[in-house]
C-alpha cells in the first residue's frame, strides 16, 4: 500500500493507529459482540492516544487535523478488524458541525469530552416516511417562550444507547416565508419525551440501531445549533464528513477481508502449488486490490478539500469516495468468501459476517443510487428525474 500522497504526520498517524488495531483485532470485536457489549476499552484507548479528537480544534482538546487524519484512524482500525463505526457519527459528525457553527458554550460543553472520549453523540436525521428525501423530515421544532419544543420521529438512529447526547435534525418554520428549514438540536439523552427502541438487526456489529420518538421535547433556547437561518449549511458541514468517514470504514473491512483471503490463498495447498498460484484465484484478489486503493485516492482528495475548506468541491468528492469504496469493500468482501470456498463460511475465519456488514457502506448513510442521480445532475449537468 502506497502512502507516498501523505505526510510523514499522516504516515506515523497510520501506523501508530495500524499498531493499536493490531494489538485488538477481530478476534475483540467478535467476542464484544457476542457479549453484547460495547468496544469501551479500544473507544478509551484510542482516545487517550489522542486519535478519536485528531480533526477536533486545538483549544478544546483535540488533534487541531482534520478529515484526513481522523479517516486513516478509522480505516486502520477497520483494516485490522476493528473499526468503531461511532468515529463516523461522534467526532466526525456531531465534532465537525459544533466545532464549525456552535456556540461557545457549546463548544466548550461538548467538544473536550468528543475530544478524550468521555462524551458521546448520535446523529440522527433518517425518518420512518422520509428515507433519502431530507426535504420531507417532518420532525419540527416550534419556540415555546424561550424554549424549543421538538416533536418527531427517527430511524436507524446508531449508538443511542451509550450517547450522552443526539444531534437531531428537525425543522422550523421561516417567520418571513412560512417554509420550513432545517435546524439541528443538541437532545440530551434524559430529556422528558425522549424515548428509543432498538431496532431488530440482522448485523452482527456492537453498535446497536435505534428507533427514536420525539414527543414535545423540551429544549433551552442553546439546544439549537448555531444559526437558525444556517441550517442547510451546517448538515451539509456534518454530512460531507459522514461519506468521507464511510468510505474510510468500507476501506478498512475491504482491506481487513482482502488480508485474510490473500493469506488463506498463500498457504492453502490442495494441489502441488498454494491455490493463490492460479490466475483464478490471484487475479479477482488483485483486482480487489486495485478498486479499494482508486477508492482511497478519492477518500483522500475528498478529506483534503473538505480540510482546505472547499464544502462544494468536497459534496461531489465525497459522494464518489463513499461510492467507490462500498462498492470495492463488497467485492473484497465478497472475493475473500470465494477464496476461502467452505471456510469463508465458518465463524472461525471470521468472514462471512462481513457479507451483511459490506452492504451497510451501499446502503448508509445515503444509497449508491442517489449518490448516481447526484453526480448526473451535479456534476453531469442533467435533468433530475424527481
Amino acid at each position: 500500500m502506497s502512502t507516498a500522497l501523505e505526510t510523514e504526520e499522516q504516515q506515523a498517524l497510520r501506523a501508530a493507529v495500524a499498531a493499536l488495531g493490531k494489538r485488538y483485532g477481530r478476534d475483540y470485536m467478535t467476542s464484544v459482540v457476542r457479549d453484547g457489549a460495547h468496544p469501551r476499552e479500544l473507544w478509551t484507548e484510542a482516545a487517550k492516544l489522542g486519535y478519536l479528537g485528531v480533526n477536533l480544534p486545538e483549544e478544546y482538546g483535540g488533534g487541531g487535523g482534520g478529515m484526513a487524519e481522523l479517516s486513516i484512524v478509522l480505516e486502520e482500525l477497520g483494516a485490522a478488524g476493528s473499526p468503531l463505526l461511532m468515529m463516523i457519527v461522534s467526532p466526525a459528525i456531531c465534532g465537525t458541525v459544533i466545532a464549525r457553527f456552535g456556540t461557545d458554550t457549546q463548544k466548550q460543553q461538548w467538544l473536550p469530552g468528543l475530544a478524550d472520549g468521555t462524551l458521546t453523540m448520535a446523529f440522527g436525521i433518517t425518518e420512518p416516511d422520509a428515507g433519502s428525501n431530507s426535504h420531507r423530515i417532518t420532525t419540527t421544532a416550534r419556540r415555546d417562550g424561550g424554549d424549543w419544543l421538538l416533536t418527531g420521529r427517527k430511524v436507524f438512529v446508531s449508538g443511542v444507547d451509550i450517547a450522552d447526547a443526539t444531534l437531531i435534525v428537525g425543522r422550523t418554520e421561516d417567520a418571513r416565508t412560512g417554509r420550513l428549514k432545517p435546524c439541528l438540536f443538541i437532545v440530551p439523552r434524559d430529556a422528558p419525551g425522549f424515548r428509543r427502541s432498538q431496532i431488530d438487526m440482522e448485523l452482527q456489529a456492537p453498535e446497536k440501531q435505534f428507533e427514536l420518538v420525539l414527543d414535545d421535547v423540551r429544549l433551552p433556547a442553546d439546544g439549537l445549533v448555531g444559526d437558525e437561518d444556517a441550517g442547510l449549511l451546517q448538515l451539509f458541514a456534518g454530512l460531507n464528513p459522514e461519506r468521507i468517514m464511510t468510505a474510510a470504514f468500507a476501506l478498512g473491512m475491504g482491506r481487513y477481508a482482502l488480508g485474510r483471503a490473500v493469506e488463506y490463498a498463500r498457504t492453502r495447498q490442495v494441489w502441488k502449488e498454494p491455490i493463490g498460484s492460479h490466475q483464478a484465484i490471484a487475479h479477482p484478489l488483485a483486482q480487489a486490490h486495485i478498486e479499494l486503493e482508486l477508492a482511497r485516492l478519492m477518500m483522500q482528495k475528498a478529506a483534503r478539500l473538505y480540510d482546505e475548506g472547499d464544502d462544494i468541491g468536497a459534496g461531489e468528492a465525497a459522494n464518489m469516495a463513499k461510492y467507490a469504496a462500498a462498492e470495492a469493500c463488497v467485492k473484497a468482501v465478497d472475493q475473500a468468501v470465494h477464496t476461502l470456498g467452505g471456510n469463508g463460511l465458518t465463524r472461525e475465519y471470521g468472514i462471512a459476517s462481513l457479507i451483511t456488514a459490506a452492504r451497510v457502506a451501499r446502503i448508509a448513510p445515503v444509497s449508491r443510487e442517489m449518490i448516481l442521480n447526484y453526480v448526473s445532475h451535479q456534476s453531469l449537468g442533467l435533468p433530475k428525474s424527481y
